[in-house]
């Protein structure tokens, strides 16, 4: 019998396509906009290297090529791991945004987000579309699990909060946006986010308001893309309210987050699903809606949802 190589289940680190961002310390969060991203406190975290670019549908098919891996959409749920799902809704599919005809309340997201059968990475929009000439945008319909595999295929592993945020500011310092305290200096738009009115109204050409290719943005101070807009990063750490180091003289070294029960949905307390903390907002915010495109920003993402505005990058610490 001819015997079969067995498929990989890891490379071997590189940091090609990475950028060594030095330790140092740096004011982590803002006061300026929304209370989950307050107090200001002083952070230090160590050297390591992180991705130059939002990792991409081509890279993640290799790493589905070599592994054989299934993302958590495309599995149907079972409907024992959720109390009160009606069975006939327990199918592979994902959340995908939908533009609205009209403008709407901006208190009720479910306006604009739909459950679709069929919707995964491969296919993001649903079951009849494809990554086909989008192979450079980045990949979205990921789990944290998926984030979380790919990262440990590729040798590497997800930011922390306070590496995310590090890097995102790019060597500034105690700057609102990853290139300075204007969001459109001149004119010039800097990231990919919405452009008009959310979510019915777009000023983009030919209606393009979704992911745009990695790195067709100007890179930060670091030489890193996309860290602002495009799609949420996933990173490691467990949702909850910052913390700053003790005493107001010290600093929180390498702080790694929450824990899990610290997590749960207060206002949901039957929830017993995990959150972790996005950072860097998407294309989906707006002047308008969600001014979460800076670095300070974050929000807490079920840990067993995956949307078409959520990706990620990876970090070395092998320095």
């Amino acid at each position: 019998m001819k015997k079969v190589a067995p498929r990989s289940a890891a490379r071997p680190v590189s940091h090609q396509g990475m950028k060594l961002i030095p330790g140092g310390s740096f004011t982590m969060g803002s006061e300026q906009f929304y209370e989950e991203e307050r107090p200001l406190r002083r952070v230090r975290v160590d050297s390591f290297w992180i991705d130059e670019a939002l990792v991409t549908n081509a890279q993640f098919a290799e790493f589905v090529a070599a592994t054989g891996y299934r993302t958590f959409v495309e599995k149907a749920p079972d409907p024992k791991d959720y109390p009160g799902m009606d069975p006939a809704l327990a199918v592979a599919g994902s959340l995908v945004f939908q533009r609205t005809p009209q403008p709407v309340s901006l208190d009720d997201h479910g306006q604009w987000w739909a459950f679709v059968p069929g919707a995964d990475w491969r296919h993001p929009t649903g079951p009849d579309s494809s990554i086909a000439g989008i192979e450079d945008h980045p990949v979205v319909h990921v789990a944290f699990e998926d984030a979380d595999a790919y990262a440990k295929w590729a040798g590497k592993a997800l930011p922390t909060e306070a590496e995310w945020e590090f890097a995102a500011r790019g060597g500034l310092v105690d700057k609102e946006y990853a290139w300075g305290d204007v969001l459109a200096p001149d004119g010039a738009i800097l990231a990919n986010y919405w452009q008009g009115m959310f979510p019915f109204a777009t000023l983009k050409p030919d209606d393009q308001y979704r992911t745009t290719a990695v790195g067709s943005f100007p890179a930060n101070g670091y030489g890193l893309s996309d860290m602002i807009g495009n799609v949420w990063e996933w990173t490691r750490d467990w949702y909850g309210a910052p913390q700053p180091g003790k005493g107001s003289c010290c600093e929180a070294v390498n702080p790694r987050g929450a824990t899990i029960g610290d997590s749960f949905e207060s206002h949901a307390p039957g929830s017993k699903i995990g959150r972790r903390v996005l950072k860097g907002g998407s294309h989906l915010c707006a002047v308008n809606y969600c001014q979460r495109y800076r670095p300070a920003a974050r929000h807490p993402q079920q840990i067993d949802s995956a949307t078409s505005h959520i990706g990620f990058r990876c970090v070395s610490r092998k320095v």
